[in-house]
């Protein structure tokens, strides 16, 4: 009996042994296709650069007639913020533009008292003659996407500012991003670079600029040169309202409302564009307690959007293959990020149970890893001369070293998120903790 039962387990431990070995090396040959991909993107980025900046600054060299500039509404979103509220108003009221066509709403769903210190700064800008208004509500149905929409409604304006609220801009970011927008009827909404108003704090927001400074600077940058839809990220942009009413408006359905209309609004085929050169500045989590929630949020959000649009987009056959494969490639880092974990995870059982394998699938598995890294680094050097940081190869390498592993923290996040994304579970849109004082610098 006792042979019996030791004969099937072993034939289960075989059984599972090589069912985690064949998902492990699956595992493998997708994260060989990923970082493939990511140096194709790389390529195709250096190719289109000097092509896509001169596009860029050709469309910015033409300011509009004072003339012709039309009402702008200045959306600020706010949950909780304190007096950072009262540093963005006084953003707003720096912005280059006249002030009868300059309208400011404050989207409050605070539940302390920064709503009443809104209300006063508020007060403050309208006896210098500013449009500011807030717009507070009781629940926060929707987050910030329900926050958005119930502003949007209470005005009839044509184009919506987005800055989130410790942002802060160049007095010509409104101007600049609409000379673009106006430039092409077809345009849903202009996205300029988000910048770092504390990079050099400490080692986290260090490395956190050069992640965000390869997405928002290349990845971004890219897909707007290539034409490729381009996801808007949640601030620093301008929308045309035609546009979002096409992408059936901001919804709280994911907590990725940004990504989530640029795909509906894409599928109506208006598309976004991203302008580089054209910059405004916020705060990075300074400690991991901050950036935690945020990551937790990003990987949730992210997962969302991708497992709601991919059916939409494989379905939709009005695109061609190649507008359906370039709509798909940003859905799909969710899936190489959760692929990443899940070939790591598999690994240490597969060469547990089958150790006459466990050295060569050990050098493979490392030899990925390896890889993945080496690409990685690349990224980020790349990131580090598009934006003009200039960081020497000694600073970059300090600065550099902890990606790799804030990298592996969220790709876990990520696939940690699967089950409930699957099972449709709702989740809370967590802020991220934000400190707003002056003295931060870039």
């Amino acid at each position: 009996m006792i042979e019996r039962c030791g004969a099937h387990l072993g034939t289960i431990g075989k059984v599972f042994g090589d069912l985690f070995l064949m998902l492990t090396l699956v595992g493998c040959v997708l994260m060989l296709f990923a970082n493939l991909a990511w140096l194709s993107q790389l390529f195709n980025y250096v190719r289109l650069r000097r092509a896509g900046l001169a596009r860029e600054h050709e469309q910015l060299a033409h300011p509009l007639p004072e003339t012709d500039l039309p009402h702008v509404v200045l959306q600020i979103p706010s949950f909780n913020e304190g007096a950072m509220v009262e540093r963005a108003i006084a953003n707003a009221m720096n912005l280059d533009w006249p002030k009868d066509r300059l309208h400011v709403q404050i989207c409050d769903d605070s539940t302390d008292d920064t709503t009443e210190i809104a209300r006063a700064a508020a007060a403050r800008a309208v006896a210098q003659g500013f449009d500011v208004a807030v717009f507070h509500r009781d629940d926060r149905q929707g987050f910030k996407a329900g926050s958005l929409q119930a502003a949007l409604k209470q005005t009839s304006h044509e184009y919506f500012v987005i800055l989130d609220v410790d942002y802060v801009s160049p007095p010509d970011f409104v101007r600049r991003c609409m000379a673009v927008l106006l430039s092409d009827p077809n345009l849903a909404f202009v996205q300029a670079r988000p910048d770092h108003l504390n990079a050099r704090t400490n080692i986290l927001t260090r490395a956190q600029a050069l992640m965000l400074d390869y997405h928002y600077a290349v990845e971004q940058a890219r897909r707007s040169w290539s034409g490729e839809v381009v996801p808007f990220n949640g601030t620093c942009g301008v929308w045309r309202r035609k546009a979002i009413e096409l992408g059936g408006g901001w919804r709280g359905e994911t907590l990725s409302e940004d990504w989530e209309l640029s795909y509906h609004t894409s599928l109506k085929g208006m598309r976004g564009v991203v302008i580089t050169t054209v910059t405004a500045a916020g705060e990075l989590p300074r400690d991991l307690r901050s950036w935690v929630p945020q990551q937790k949020r990003w990987a949730k959000g992210m997962g969302q959007v991708s497992w709601q649009m991919l059916p939409r987009v494989f379905g939709d056959h009005g695109l061609s293959s190649q507008e359906r494969f370039a709509a798909i490639a940003p859905l799909l880092q969710w899936f190489f990020a959760t692929v990443f974990t899940a070939t790591y995870l598999l690994a240490i059982p597969a060469m547990v149970l089958n150790p006459s394998h466990a050295l060569l699938l050990g050098l493979t598995v490392y030899s990925g890893l390896l890889t993945t890294w080496s690409v990685i680094l690349a990224m980020m050097w790349v990131a580090n001369r598009a934006t003009g940081r200039g960081l020497t190869l000694w600073r970059f390498l300090l600065d550099v070293w902890p990606v790799p592993y804030l990298i592996m923290y969220v790709s876990w996040l990520q696939f940690w998120s699967v089950p409930a994304i699957i099972m449709g579970r709702k989740a809370i849109f967590v802020r991220t903790p934000k400190r707003g004082s002056s003295a931060l610098v870039s």
